[in-house]
């Protein structure tokens, strides 16, 4: 490969080549010899990933590249680079050390492949383990293990169990009535213009009261349209390109999620999140990634602001975000039980009813959903977790000097970025 051959020429130059002159060269071939490569993006479906791996001679050639990439970044001082390139930097290493990890595991796939790639969970190919670790710091964008996803989802369990027996104290509702009156059909928009109006509705409120907590209100109209994808049809809701679907299960949609749903999905969540970052000014190298644990921990985190921005406006709109975030706290501990422990998914239903009141019927869903998709659930509630808890220790330094205008714009204004680095923006700026 000669983009192998040009690194390693460059081990063999003058030290001066290796300062800010030299990095500049090795960033323009780190480019040209990613983009080569042409790497599968990162599949929903594990059975799909797997199944793309391959032929040997690209994996090999990727390992030459990556393996090559990763000598020539011990010549480099991050200490006398720009503040651009240690971003690079930073940047290129992460990425060299993640895929030199996949490249390992793809190698022991290929000599143990079987002919046909079990579809029944992850837990049961070869080295299923290994692969859901590394699948865990891909899709989460941070070093985490099975073992702390697991108790961090009981804690968030816990957590939202308080909440949702708040607000039912606060209904005046004994138990028995409020979890019977939850399932009550006046919850229920049927009507498609009625749902459309909804969703309009809130985009309005929620575009009113943005500028008390970002100062970037220059995003282009949101579009809001009924789902038109099969493949995400199971889930409330999607963005894409300027335009937020919405779900209709059922041919209704639940008055409860269209509060939270419009925040995680349109704005200030992804269609708010999306814009700003493309206009923020990156690099080469930076335009080459996209971290997803920090698009949906974003979308989740702005979940948090309801109030702030117009909405959450009765309890059971307030409800309707922790409903839903109990289910995704729930997914964590039975993501990696399915996924790392080789639950079956009775014992996962089991663990379900044991935490969740009144959404049995989107159990199995869920169920099916982590056991075809491993790890990509962790996304939404690390990813909050990560930026609340960056909150509340400026809250905890600044005092009445924090700026919420301000952390959002060190989170957005630098583009797409593991979790590590855009700590350092938001401390260390």
């Amino acid at each position: 490969m000669k983009f192998y051959s040009a690194f390693v020429a460059m081990l063999l130059t003058c030290s001066v080549a290796f300062g800010q002159a030299g990095f500049k060269g090795f960033s323009d071939r780190f480019v040209s010899g990613y983009k080569s490569l042409n790497l599968p993006q990162l599949e929903l479906s594990y059975v799909d990933q797997l199944n793309h791996i391959g032929p040997v001679a690209a994996v090999q050639n990727q390992f030459k590249f990556f393996s090559a990439v990763r000598l020539v970044l011990k010549k480099f001082d991050p200490g006398k680079l720009t503040v651009s390139q240690k971003n690079d930097y930073q940047l290129i290493k992460y990425e060299t050390d993640i895929n030199l990890t996949r490249i390992a595991l793809e190698f022991e796939w290929i000599a143990k492949r079987p002919a046909q790639v079990p579809a029944n969970g992850i837990y049961n190919i070869p080295d299923g383990k290994e692969w859901y670790k590394y699948l865990i710091k891909r899709w989460a964008d941070d070093d985490i293990t099975p073992e702390a996803v697991y108790q961090f989802g009981l804690n968030e369990v816990k957590l939202a169990n308080q909440q949702i027996e708040a607000i039912r104290k606060e209904t005046g509702l004994s138990e028995e009535a409020f979890y019977k009156y939850l399932n009550d059909t006046s919850f229920y928009i049927t009507n498609p213009a009625q749902i459309q109006q909804a969703f309009e509705q809130t985009r309005k409120l929620v575009m009113q009261n943005l500028p008390k907590l970002f100062s970037n209100t220059k995003i282009p109209q949101l579009e809001i349209r009924k789902g038109n994808s099969d493949r995400l049809a199971q889930t409330p809701g999607y963005y894409d390109d300027n335009v937020f679907y919405y779900n209709s299960f059922n041919n209704h949609v639940n008055k409860r999620q269209v509060d939270w749903l419009f925040l995680h999905e349109a704005v200030p969540g992804h269609h708010y999140q999306s814009v700003v970052l493309a206009q923020a000014k990156v690099s080469e190298v930076q335009k080459l990634f996209y971290y997803m644990g920090f698009a949906e921990g974003w979308g989740a985190y702005a979940e948090e602001y309801g109030g702030e921005l117009g909405l959450y406006k009765t309890p059971y709109n307030r409800l309707g975000k922790w409903e839903w975030g109990i289910v995704r706290s729930i997914r964590l501990p039975i993501d990696v039980g399915i996924n790392y422990y080789g639950w079956t998914n009775e014992q996962a239903l089991n663990f379900w009813k044991k935490y969740i009141k009144g959404q049995d019927d989107i159990a199995l869903r869920e169920i099916q959903r982590v056991r075809r998709w491993p790890a990509q659930v962790i996304t939404y509630k690390h990813g909050a977790a990560k930026l609340m808890e960056w909150k509340a220790q400026l809250i905890k330094k600044q005092g009445s000097r924090f700026d919420i205008k301000e952390f959002h714009s060190r989170i957005l204004s630098h583009g797409s970025l593991p979790f590590f680095m855009i700590r350092e923006k938001v401390f260390n700026n």
